[in-house]
């Protein structure tokens, strides 16, 4: 099947562009002896996370336990969730979980580790439970390294938990301060500091430049988006994914509409001023999203698309335009290669 012949709004990614971008950022953490562990929050397809597994990555990190489940299914073994675990059923799912597979877990309060540390003992697993940190992002994490050593220290001394290290997002430049002051904290204490994982995919060709950092998480690397690219750290030509949309309306010489709104861009703006880019009319401006209709302003283009012309867009932010599709598909050279069920698409819990 040709590209041509599918029915639009259809997510869709250049496999050879995928294929060099998780080649390339593979390569570049082993240049820098950093673990590679991706993010599949981007992607949700085991497939994929598969590629980048034998590209090098030591293992994945998902965001929820819902992913886990759906890449553990899959027979990935080496799973990080960054994200604290709250609440009966979801620890039942992860004891549940954790006889199977590796797991390591983060925790930022005594709250978080007193649950994990009972359900784990119950269970006869012991799990390493990572501190998160925030070093400057303002969501989850502790605030101090002092509460990171002390929080390490309460991991330590609980049954079913080992302390298996540090954990923050974004790395940044204050990322080097506060983990240099909390592993010399919980080295004094008595405590190993064996892994410090940092991520994200703005800043990840500057992750060599924070050494406490010992493996990085990225997840949009493999795609690229309109964010990613604005951030420099993706070029056009690099870039994988794309939804290809149909003009089913002209109402004005000026304005073009798409048929696809929010249900299948998202409402992301990301600091950017419309929804996304229209790499075959780079002066258009799609500007207003409804449900299902997307509206494109085209006065500054020199040539504009007629009814039933099909258009190319790059979304602002691939990860939620990836969760609003039940497939991508996967071309090369025009030609559909694979089409891949997003197999972990609104695991939320």
């Amino acid at each position: 099947m040709h590209i041509d012949e599918l029915d639009t709004p259809v997510a869709v990614v250049d496999l050879d562009r995928l294929e060099a971008n998780i080649t390339r950022f593979q390569n570049y953490l082993g240049e820098h002896g950093i673990a590679n562990r991706p993010h599949i929050k981007t992607h949700k397809i085991p497939a994929i996370a598969q590629m980048q597994l034998a590209a090098g990555a030591v293992g994945i990190t998902c965001q929820k336990i819902g992913e886990a489940e759906v890449m553990a299914a899959a027979g990935i073994t080496d799973i990080f969730l960054p994200y604290n675990i709250i609440g009966a059923a979801k620890l039942e799912r992860l004891a549940a979980l954790a006889q199977t597979t590796q797991l390591s877990l983060t925790a930022d309060s005594a709250y978080v580790v007193q649950g994990l540390g009972q359900v784990l003992q119950a269970a006869q697993l012991e799990i390493p439970v990572l501190v998160e940190c925030d070093t400057g992002l303002g969501r989850c994490g502790v605030q101090t390294p002092a509460a990171a050593a002390e929080l390490a220290l309460l991991i330590a001394g609980t049954p079913g938990l080992r302390f298996g290290g540090l954990m923050t997002y974004p790395s940044s430049p204050a990322t080097g301060p506060f983990m240099r002051a909390a592993i010399s904290r919980i080295q004094t204490a008595g405590l190993p500091v064996e892994r410090v994982s940092g991520g994200g995919t703005p800043g990840m060709w500057h992750a060599h430049m924070y050494p406490e950092v010992t493996e990085h998480r990225a997840g949009m690397y493999i795609y690229g988006d309109r964010y990613t690219m604005n951030a420099g750290a993706i070029s056009l030509e690099q870039c994988a994914f794309s939804v290809i949309t149909t003009v089913v309306s002209r109402p004005t010489a000026e304005r073009g509409i798409l048929d696809g709104g929010s249900k299948t861009f998202s409402s992301d703006l990301l600091g950017l001023e419309d929804y996304g880019l229209l790499p075959d009319y780079p002066e258009a401006r799609l500007y207003s999203l409804s449900e299902e209709h997307g509206t494109v302003d085209f006065s500054a283009c020199t040539r504009r698309p007629a009814i039933g012309d099909r258009v190319r867009v790059i979304p602002n932010h691939c990860c939620v335009v990836t969760n609003l599709f039940n497939e991508i598909v996967g071309i090369r050279d025009g030609a559909v290669e694979v089409i891949w069920p997003v197999a972990a698409r609104g695991a939320l819990r």
